[in-house]
């Protein structure tokens, strides 16, 4: 079962971090004085939300209260939440059904040969931690050392954060290691108390001060495709398209592919 006390915290936290991030012009608030404080007072994002300054105290300070759909909805429409930030709320709060804790299942042969058939587009298949479960030659060419330690699989979070050959290859390195920290957020949120998120996110942080730093904004980001400028191993600089699939029995597996960006003529 999730850890509540935990739960609580980080509910705590995440909503005083969006509340601070508003501020009184944001949504149509005069400016009253000076604030000790950055962003929204807790009684302004009361009166938003058509609840009361007490009992919205009383969720940011994470007593154990009762919260309806509708209040969470209204405290997310004022805060202006994304789709992924809405739904991290409402897990914290309590109002979405917890994903499994239990530890990873072994990989069927059959998932773990789908990244090699993909060959050689860079190909990868990974777990919600990160871990990386399976890969092809041309991903471990593309990603110099992702490998690592012999006595534990690979991890992508690990290479992006503790590698120094990363930086070289995202050319756009903070930008995605914010995007990847909020994803590993979000995944972390599905499973409060869960060893093998607090144990990733303790050595990220102890090896890497941006880490400590970007995780206190309590970013949030659904895993997602896109593109990334990539330095490859012939020292150019290619814009690749990546996509990411989940596995139907197991939707916290991700199949990431990289492949040049298909153009089309009209």
């Amino acid at each position: 079962m999730p850890n509540q006390p935990d739960r609580r915290g980080e509910l705590t936290a995440f909503l005083r971090s969006r509340r601070e991030r508003l501020t009184p012009d944001d949504v149509g608030l005069p400016r009253t004085g000076r604030r000790r404080t950055p962003g929204l007072r807790r009684e302004e994002l009361a009166l938003l939300a058509g609840i009361s300054a007490t009992w919205y105290t009383y969720l940011e300070q994470g007593r154990d209260i009762r919260v309806s759909d509708q209040v969470l909805d209204a405290l997310a429409r004022v805060l202006r939440l994304d789709g992924p930030e809405r739904e991290h709320l409402f897990r914290l709060a309590g109002h979405a059904p917890g994903e499994s804790a239990a530890r990873p299942r072994p990989l069927p042969a059959e998932v773990a040969a789908v990244p090699l058939l993909l060959q050689p587009n860079p190909a990868y298949l990974i777990n919600g931690t990160y871990d990386v479960l399976s890969h092809n030659r041309a991903a471990e060419e593309l990603f110099p050392h992702l490998a690592g330690a012999v006595d534990r699989p690979p991890n992508f979070a690990r290479w992006v954060f503790l590698e120094p050959a990363a930086r070289e290859v995202l050319i756009d390195w903070e930008h995605e290691a914010r995007g990847l920290l909020a994803r590993l957020r979000t995944l972390a949120g599905r499973h409060p108390g869960d060893d093998r998120y607090e144990g990733l996110v303790k050595e990220l942080k102890a090896g890497n001060p941006e880490v400590a730093d970007w995780w206190t904004r309590y970013d949030v980001q659904a895993r997602q495709g896109g593109r990334k400028r990539l330095r490859v191993p012939e020292g150019g600089v290619v814009d690749f398209a990546y996509t990411a699939f989940h596995l139907a029995e197991d939707p916290e597996l991700t199949l990431v592919i990289y492949s040049l960006p298909v153009t089309t003529g009209v």
